[in-house]
């Protein structure tokens, strides 16, 4: 719950009471001015429900500041919307498909990110008010005015009224990290060579201080730009960093590390601090990360051209030493990207594979982004047919049955259907329940005040403050009941009204209800659980398959290549947009969930690992050697299978021994950096120094990067083996 918290910061009631008095200056300043100073009543009911769909059917998130400066990048767009729902009400069918092309598009965009699907709702609501009769374009200049005005009072609002107080960013927390990595590169270049306890339960929290849900959504950068990008590779490099500094193998007994190591791991200290000033904005350049990277291609070039082979002890912490290192390049030249965008220095040679997006403008990424979840096997492509289709059907019934205030149902279809069928079940009986004893009493203040207008200019701002705030935290049917209030005083101040109008705002809420379920049972019930389950297995399949060429081409002593891993990065990319939609569902407590977030990280590190073996050359494996590093690769893949059986399952048995013997000894966890992730459960390396042991270097590459994602594969499961595990809030 922790995590949630964390990432949920921007929902407590403090921040919904200063949103809600902000919404209500703003609604009631610009429709107070343009109803009663000009004397324009269209312009008067745009500026209003311009303003709430921005605040608060839209759930922006962020700060005041960051919710203006989404609002002013999406303001074309809205002037857009008011206009085509203008023109296309000319017919039913014309507004109906409108609504089904125009409301697909709208929800997909969420799949650019939290920010952009925060917006999608407002934007929804902006294009359904003017596609309803009249047909009256020669209005639409005073709804062009009408919304403009409401959205700049709006963002003066969100700037400059009870303003909030920001908390740690991502890039502060990425900076953070990076200080950590400063002080496990202190600890392990001096003897003992080891981590203390202390260090390790650092390295632990600023690796959970960089999970998803424990960063605010407008912090997150899940966003399909250059900087968003950069800064999530940001944050999985100096996670990989930590973790592969906490298993760095010791020195052989009685031994001090080789110059070359030694040297290689004080530039990796050095760079991650320059890096870690570079995000918090102490620093400028980043020189030391160029020192650092030519360590490393002097050390991989040393490695890829010497002769004799290494004995296992120096084998494998030469080959630990250089992922480290190419997690602290990685570290600093995503961080570059992350602070400068496209003025950051394009990294070049084999991290440009890696970095591909750096050269690339923003709509090719964002066409890359949405390419990636074009298909029914998205989250985001899924929600957007369900949406389409309901608002199409919602508006075909309104334009049918010329539904009085029809606009009603449309915003009841668009605002109560969830992700799955039975939360929207669930969300329908809470908001009928709360709309009817809300239109009950909107129908008594009615028949009681009449045609009294001034009574509701009075009360109307009251009662906008009270639905804003006690909605978000009491629930939805808390939400819809004040909702019906505040537009039953609305209307009786646009046109003489009588008690029927609360009976037609019930009406509308039961059709677009109704309309909601359908299609919530219809279109792909159950929403992300069934699609993570099977996206997780196939990403863990694709997985394997990527290991076993990998580990094939570095035992045949192919020449360096880059390796074809887009299968590879789109089973990622549709497991990870599947797992962020899951943390917005409700979940009941699961015996043996898996870790879902340790099956993402393993795919990036399968990927990260791939391409670093395979970027160089080397000898041909001997039959000794081929046979041990088969063996290996075997093992993990038949872990990884079962690993992907497992997680297809709904729910997963929580069965000891899913993993073969020896890939469970070898994913036995170490302590303290005592003992390396190659190491079984004893802690001793299964291979001694003989003169068979002796190997190049890539081979013991390959098996440092094998038995790395032994551990990976370990903790996707391992909540299988604790009863109270829940998966989701794991520790990675």
């Amino acid at each position: 719950m922790g995590a949630e918290r964390d990432g949920r910061a921007g929902r407590g009631p403090g921040t919904v009471a200063r949103r809600a008095i902000r919404t209500t200056l703003a609604a009631c300043g610009s429709f107070y001015l343009f109803l009663y100073g000009l004397d324009q009543p269209v312009a008067a009911t745009y500026a209003l429900f311009g303003v709430v769909s921005m605040a608060a059917l839209s759930h922006i998130p962020g700060t005041g500041r960051q919710r203006a400066a989404v609002m002013l990048r999406t303001t074309p767009a809205i002037w857009l919307l008011v206009t085509a729902g203008t023109f296309l009400a000319v017919r039913t069918w014309t507004a109906v498909a409108g609504m089904l092309l125009i409301g697909f598009v709208l929800a997909f965009v969420a799949a650019a990110g939290p920010r952009a699907a925060g917006a999608t709702p407002g934007l929804q609501l902006l294009y359904i008010m003017p596609s309803f009769p009249p047909y009256a374009p020669d209005t639409l200049g005073q709804r062009l005015l009408g919304v403009t005005l409401g959205l700049v009072l709006l963002v003066l609002a969100e700037l400059f009224v009870l303003p909030e107080p920001r908390g740690p960013t991502y890039r502060q927390r990425a900076a953070e990290a990076g200080m950590v990595a400063v002080r496990c590169a202190d600890e392990l270049g001096r003897a003992p060579y080891t981590l203390s306890a202390a260090t390790v339960a650092a390295v632990h929290e600023a690796g959970e201080s960089l999970r998803p849900l424990r960063t605010d959504e407008a912090d997150r950068p899940a966003g399909p730009g250059l900087r968003d990008r950069a800064l999530a590779h940001t944050g999985l490099a100096v996670r990989t960093l930590l973790g592969r500094m906490q298993h760095l193998p010791p020195p052989p007994p009685g031994k001090a590390p080789l110059k070359p190591g030694a040297d290689l791991l004080d530039a990796v200290g050095r760079a991650a601090a320059a890096t870690a000033a570079l995000l918090s904005g102490t620093g400028r350049t980043n020189d030391e990360a160029l020192t650092l990277r030519r360590l490393r291609e002097e050390a991989a070039d040393r490695a890829e051209h010497e002769r004799q082979g290494l004995t296992a002890a120096r084998g494998r912490r030469r080959a630990a030493l250089l992922e480290v290192a190419d997690a602290a390049v990685a570290y600093a030249d995503a961080s570059e990207l992350a602070v400068r965008g496209r003025r950051a220095r394009i990294p070049g040679g084999t991290d440009s594979v890696r970095f591909w997006y750096a050269g690339q403008g923003a709509p090719l990424l964002w066409w890359h982004r949405l390419w990636a979840h074009a298909g029914p096997r998205s989250v985001y492509f899924q929600n957007a047919v369900r949406i389409a289709l309901a608002l199409g059907a919602a508006r075909t019934v309104a334009g049918v049955e010329s539904l009085p205030h029809g606009f009603w149902a449309m915003l009841a279809v668009l605002s109560l259907t969830r992700t799955t069928a039975a939360q929207t079940r669930a969300t329908v009986r809470q908001a009928l329940t709360g709309t009817l004893l809300g239109a009950l009493l909107a129908a008594g203040v009615l028949a009681l005040v009449g045609g009294r207008t001034t009574v509701y200019a009075v009360v109307l701002p009251v009662v906008m403050v009270v639905a804003f705030r006690v909605g978000p935290v009491r629930g939805v049917g808390w939400a819809q009941g004040m909702f019906t209030l505040v537009v039953s005083f609305v209307f009786a101040q646009l046109a003489p009204v009588t008690w029927r109008l609360a009976e037609v705002r019930i009406m509308d809420v039961i059709i677009g209800s109704m309309i909601g379920v359908v299609f919530g049972l219809l279109a792909w019930p159950r929403g992300a659980q069934a699609e993570l389950h099977r996206a997780v297995a196939e990403l863990l399949e694709r997985e394997a398959e990527t290991v076993e060429r990998t580990t094939a081409a570095v035992v045949a002593g192919v020449p360096g290549a880059t390796p074809d891993d887009r299968a590879l990065q789109r089973a990622l990319s549709l497991a990870e947009s599947a797992y962020a939609q899951r943390q917005g569902e409700p979940r009941a407590p699961a015996q043996g969930a898996p870790d879902w977030q340790a099956a993402m990280m393993t795919g990036h590190h399968v990927l990260w690992g791939s391409r670093r073996l395979l970027a160089r050359s080397g000898p041909v494996l001997d039959p000794v050697h081929r046979d041990r590093l088969g063996g290996r690769t075997s093992e993990l893949v038949a872990a990884m299978y079962a690993a992907s059986r497992r997680a297809r399952s709904e729910p997963p048995a929580a069965t000891a021994g899913w993993l073969p013997a020896r890939a469970a000894d070898a994913a036995a966890p170490s302590t303290a950096g005592q003992q390396s992730p190659e190491a079984g459960a004893g802690g001793e390396w299964p291979y001694p120094d003989t003169p068979e042991s002796v190997a190049p270097s890539r081979y013991f590459g390959a098996l440092a990067w094998l038995e790395s994602l032994a551990v990976d594969v370990e903790r996707v499961l391992e909540p299988c083996r604790a009863p109270s595990g829940e998966g989701e809030e794991s520790r990675k």
